[in-house]
């Protein structure tokens, strides 16, 4: 975490389960896939601060979808290191990331929530290989959907069927004349 001072209730909780999350063994997962992917070591820091201006990240989305990040930033200040970052996300949600995947540009730059980081990092890596992307794997292959059209006769044989979830399963009982705890007497 960024070094804001020290956090006291609600924050401090919050704090605590964000850095609960945070897999050691997910992060060097994330680094190894993007380090293959991109042909190139992280610098000699920590993951966070490697991923920090979104050099890396951009770098990342260009492999995986040449000229997705037309210009990276490689100076500046923060605030135009922060556009690297808006850019890859930007660039992850044209690959067909949703925004429930993708994390805030102060996830990253600020270090609030890393373990979102990664996560979308290895979202990125399943996505890669549902678009067939040929090179490095990353987490487990998604699942593709299965249409399955039925015929109108199909159908309507269906609705005559007795459900598994109402009556055909408990042979019509139900809970009338139950009596669940003391009876109340007016």
């Amino acid at each position: 975490m960024a070094n804001y001072g020290p956090a006291y209730g609600s924050l401090a909780e919050n704090q605590a389960k964000i850095s609960g999350k945070r897999s050691g063994e997910q992060d060097r997962e994330a680094q190894q896939w993007v380090e293959a992917v991109i042909g190139e070591k992280f610098p000699n820091c920590a993951y966070d601060d490697a991923l920090k201006d979104g050099i890396i990240l951009c770098k990342l989305m260009n492999k995986l979808q040449p000229g997705s990040v037309g210009k990276i930033c490689t100076s500046g200040g923060g605030f135009k290191l922060r556009e690297n970052v808006s850019a890859f996300q930007n660039a992850a949600r044209n690959y067909g990331l949703p925004d429930t995947e993708l994390f805030q540009t102060v996830d990253l730059f600020e270090k609030r929530n890393i373990p979102q980081v990664t996560q979308c990092i290895h979202a990125l890596g399943r996505h890669a290989q549902r678009k067939k992307f040929n090179g490095p794997v990353l987490g487990p292959k998604m699942s593709d959907p299965t249409q399955r059209d039925f015929s109108d006769e199909q159908l309507r044989a269906g609705q005559s069927m007795v459900g598994l979830l109402n009556e055909g399963m408990n042979k019509g009982a139900n809970q009338s004349g139950q009596n669940f705890g003391l009876s109340r007497h007016i």
